[in-house]
């Protein structure tokens, strides 16, 4: 199969994160073994997901991973102009939900399987299929723990996020939360008989709002857009009518971190804050909701070197959205960002791919296995 009828495929599984993901695993698993290669499904904790990994070439030597997640964000929002669980060719783009955010990527690696399994590769190449990184990377961590069973430790990993094809070195870490208090109803009359919840969650709103502006002071490091890290509150409901004393109030937070600081630890201080409040009555709940670490590749470490021969573009030094290639290097893998498509047409309506960039980064991964065959 060509990448695009394999990118047709996929497309049409509509592996929403958050949901089930057996029918692209199962297919992805017997694509694979019509070409001589065994794949191992590793099923999550959530039961009804699972990681895909697969080796082309010899085990007992490092080699290098590719990296794609099967999920998608929902497809609900309007705007489509045709089915985007249906890929729809027109003028060189082929539209779908995940065309760009990654199943292009996916495509273009499985459309280079029949070279590769033909080639006598000296080094093997590692397929490293997640679930749920739109979640905020809640299944790779799974795969990643297996790795030292599943192969020799990689020599890198290449995340196939979109990134026109030219590789990134650098990504922001994130943390994001969920902080639920619930107090006591009542008739908003009486506040001395009620809790308002929307109250006590108020201070800590204020503290998230200057928790931010001090990070915009620094540290720094201005590789990124903004250079700091960052902190905001993304969602805040409570409350059913004006004269009803609010009983739950539920926020959830979000950091944003530059290399070296723990994103979770950003949110620290607002969860000492929040639990301080069960003195006052209230009941308090704090869920970390995701968290990755930043990326951070030396400019002249073998992977951005090789990746900036296959590609022939000088790596970019960062971006500020995330991905899965931190979790990676914290596991002691280096890792890069290369991939085909804009992040810019991802989490939109008509999601598109060029067919061109599909097929060029079937080329680079045809051209990572001649390397690893000389």
């Amino acid at each position: 199969m060509q990448a695009v009828e394999i990118l047709e495929k996929l497309v049409g599984f509509p592996s929403v994160v958050g949901t089930s993901n057996a029918d692209i695993v199962a297919w992805i698993r017997g694509y694979l073994q019509s070409h001589g290669i065994a794949a191992t499904v590793l099923p999550g904790p959530e039961g009804d997901r699972s990681n895909l990994f697969a080796t082309i070439g010899p085990m007992d030597v490092s080699g290098y991973i590719l990296s794609g997640h099967m999920d998608v964000v929902p497809a609900a929002e309007g705007g489509w102009t045709s089915d985007p669980f249906r890929l729809r060719a027109e003028a060189g783009r082929l539209y779908g939900r995940g065309a760009t955010d990654m199943k292009g990527f996916l495509a273009a690696v499985l459309g280079a399987i029949p070279k590769l399994a033909a080639m006598p590769l000296r080094r093997p190449l590692h397929l490293a299929f997640s679930y749920d990184e739109e979640a905020g990377c809640r299944g790779v961590p799974h795969m990643i723990a297996r790795l030292p069973e599943l192969c020799r430790q990689p020599l890198g990993a290449i995340i196939g996020e979109p990134s026109g094809m030219r590789a990134i070195r650098a990504h922001k870490g994130k943390a994001a939360a969920r902080l639920t208090v619930r107090g006591r109803s009542g008739h908003s009359s009486r506040p001395d008989q009620g809790l308002n919840a929307i109250h006590g969650v108020a201070g800590v709103l204020t503290q998230a709002v200057a928790e931010a502006d001090r990070l915009a002071g620094g540290p720094f490091e201005h590789v990124f857009e903004p250079p700091y890290s960052s902190l905001q509150i993304g969602t805040v409901k409570g409350g059913q009518a004006i004269n009803i004393i609010p009983e739950s109030c539920e926020v959830e937070f979000e950091a944003r971190a530059i290399s070296g600081v723990d994103p979770a630890e950003l949110l620290a201080p607002l969860r000492k804050t929040a639990d301080a409040l069960a003195a006052q009555g209230f009941e308090v709940e704090w869920q970390e909701l995701s968290a990755y670490p930043a990326l951070s590749l030396e400019p002249r470490a073998p992977l951005a070197t090789l990746l900036e021969e296959l590609t022939g573009l000088e790596p970019l030094p960062a971006v500020s959205y995330g991905t899965e290639a931190g979790l990676f290097q914290r596991a002691g893998i280096d890792a890069i960002i290369c991939g085909p498509g804009e992040i810019g047409r991802a989490h939109k309506p008509d999601e598109y791919i060029l067919v061109d960039e599909l097929l060029a980064c079937q080329a680079m991964v045809e051209a990572l296995g001649a390397r690893c065959s000389a």
